[in-house]
């Protein structure tokens, strides 16, 4: 097969605005600019469950969640890029479970790169993570990128 034939990788990034993930969103744009791969940044986001002892509660509508969404992306995407490597990002939004979310987007990608934020151990088993998900279900390899820890931070 001609190599000029050949689509260009892709690389998806899960991001959520959070420190981890705007490290995994860098990590990400270093990887595509290396390796000429398409970079997809990616916000899953889901309408929280409405649940209480009889309050009545008013959620935002689920376009409003989208438009926040779309906004914290972008403003990730704007950070990150700074230093402009070069890289087109193809920003996505999708409602829905991240961690599905993020394996549907990896089918067909040659990378997913997700953030951590360093819980690991008995935390990430109690209350899950979308890491620890993508590690397991990924059609891909899976790169994950942790947070700084504090002690990092501070050197």
């Amino acid at each position: 097969m001609d190599v000029s034939e050949s689509k260009p990788e892709r690389i998806v990034v899960g991001v959520d605005g959070s420190p981890a993930s705007l490290r995994a969103l860098e990590w990400a744009l270093r990887e595509a600019a290396l390796t000429g791969a398409d970079l997809e940044a990616l916000h899953a986001w889901e309408v929280p469950a409405a649940y209480g002892t009889g309050m009545v509660m008013t959620l935002p509508s689920s376009e409003e969640f989208e438009a926040a969404a779309k906004e914290s992306l972008a403003r990730a995407v704007e950070l990150a890029t700074v230093n402009d490597p070069g890289v087109r990002v193809l920003q996505n939004t999708v409602a829905g479970h991240p961690a599905r979310v993020l394996i549907d987007a990896a089918e067909g990608a040659s990378l997913l790169v997700v953030g951590s934020r360093g819980h690991g151990g008995f935390v990430g088993t109690l209350v899950g993570s979308v890491s620890q998900y993508c590690v397991s279900h990924a059609p891909c390899p899976v790169v994950v990128v942790r947070d700084l820890t504090e002690q990092e931070q501070e050197s």
